[in-house]
């Protein structure tokens, strides 16, 4: 047998016995995953997990089409921001009472950054990262514009010694505890302490995480914090947000879209606005009930999963694929970007190669889902509620054979998989 084919053989061996020690491998039923598709986009859009579909259609076929408006009473519709929220606030590590459901990532992002550099109206400069997510950065821009501030853009691992010189100058951090791009971790409590160490306020982009990984927003002390609910959520493309704001900052909480929902008595239609007790106050329009409670349907698939054992199998998945990678890829131009210390990645691996997007296409047409970011990155992201050690090991054999036999175009004329 030559080494390759050894190595290749000792892999598969590791796969089926990690897979075989895997006490968590029945939740892979709770997704209606595609036969013979590896999926490792999940970190852009989770699968259809399978309590959705029943749960849609009793929405529109009894609720919507027989029960009418009267379902906003009859079938909780009115309180779904409110239950489904802290529904999130249990993956996120918030007591109940402090997130919210029901608007887009955006939406709450520009309502947490505005909210925050309200509680800190004297101090003149918001700080982010400039690697931040594209959306993080302009809605950054735009509250410092509408709240006459200065944008700072600081990398994670400077921010405390930023935080040192600076921070009697800082209204709010705002930060995400996984790089999107990289899959790299930074350390949310180092970050959130150095904030309120300077009298600043921390505020966490979760998108990456929230799902991924145990969180504690309320042991670390979190200020704010926002997510999406597609990703690591599986609530279905576009689906709803969450906002979380830490209950001490309730009563001086205020939103800059004062919308008819969140008005302490909505139903009154007052000309002035009065806003909810609580963080009901930060809801805004009409919730979308269709995929508000897609979503509710979705976050099933976390009943009763420990998120420690959750992390535990997300580091082996990753841990084990760039084993894969040392093993299968050396020889062909891929360099992984992802730290390798298990402290200090999320649950996903990047690797760098100078044809990133060409293989991503490639790799969709032979069966393995993964995306790209410009120029040269190629993202593999792992949702242990689903992904196998088996699913890395076929993702990386089949990007061997791709890169080994040249077989992909290197420039593809299309955008490649939607990221």
């Amino acid at each position: 047998m030559t080494p390759a084919l050894s190595a290749t053989a000792g892999l598969h061996e590791q796969a089926a016995r990690l897979d075989a020690d895997d006490t968590l491998a029945d939740l892979r039923a709770r997704f209606l995953l595609p036969p013979d598709v590896v999926y490792l986009d999940g970190n852009s859009l989770g699968p259809l997990p399978a309590a959705v579909p029943a749960a849609l259609d009793d929405v529109v076929r009894r609720q919507w089409a027989t029960g009418l408006i009267g379902s906003w009473n009859a079938a909780g519709w009115w309180e779904a921001p409110l239950r489904v929220g802290d529904t999130v606030g249990r993956l996120i590590g918030a007591a109940p009472g402090q997130t919210i459901a029901g608007d887009s990532t955006s939406v709450q992002l520009f309502t947490a950054l505005d909210a925050a550099a309200a509680l800190r109206p004297d101090r003149p400069l918001l700080v982010t990262d400039p690697g931040h997510f594209p959306t993080d950065r302009y809605l950054a821009d735009a509250v410092a514009r509408r709240r006459d501030l200065a944008v700072r853009h600081v990398r994670p691992g400077d921010l405390p010694d930023f935080l040192a010189a600076e921070g009697d100058r800082v209204a709010v951090v705002s930060y995400s505890p996984v790089d999107y791009r990289t899959g790299e971790l930074y350390d949310m409590r180092t970050l959130t302490r150095a904030a309120h160490d300077a009298g600043a306020l921390a505020l966490w982009d979760l998108c990456h995480a929230a799902g991924a990984l145990p969180l504690d927003v309320d042991g670390l002390g979190v200020d704010l914090a926002v997510g999406c609910g597609y990703k690591f959520l599986s609530g279905g493309p576009g689906a709803p947000a969450f906002l979380y704001v830490a209950r001490r900052h309730h009563t001086t909480l205020e939103t800059p879209l004062p919308g008819w929902t969140g008005h302490a008595d909505p139903f009154a239609l007052a000309d002035s606005y009065t806003p909810a007790p609580g963080i009901a106050r930060a809801r805004i329009g009409t919730p979308p009930i269709l995929s508000l409670l897609a979503l509710e349907a979705a976050l099933t698939a976390f009943d009763g999963v420990d998120l420690a054992r959750l992390r535990t199998k997300s580091l082996s998945l990753t841990g084990f694929f760039l084993r894969c990678v040392d093993a299968l890829l050396p020889p062909l131009g891929f360099t992984p970007v992802t730290p390798a210390e298990p402290g200090r990645r999320g649950s996903q691996v990047t690797l760098r190669h100078a044809h990133a997007r060409g293989l991503a296409v490639a790799l969709a047409e032979v069966g393995v889902i993964a995306d790209m970011r410009a120029p040269d990155l190629l993202r593999f992201g792992v949702n242990a509620l689903y992904t196998s050690h088996r699913d890395m090991l076929t993702a990386a054999t089949r990007l061997r054979d791709l890169g080994e036999k040249a077989d992909y175009d290197p420039a593809p004329p299309t955008p490649g998989p939607v990221t």
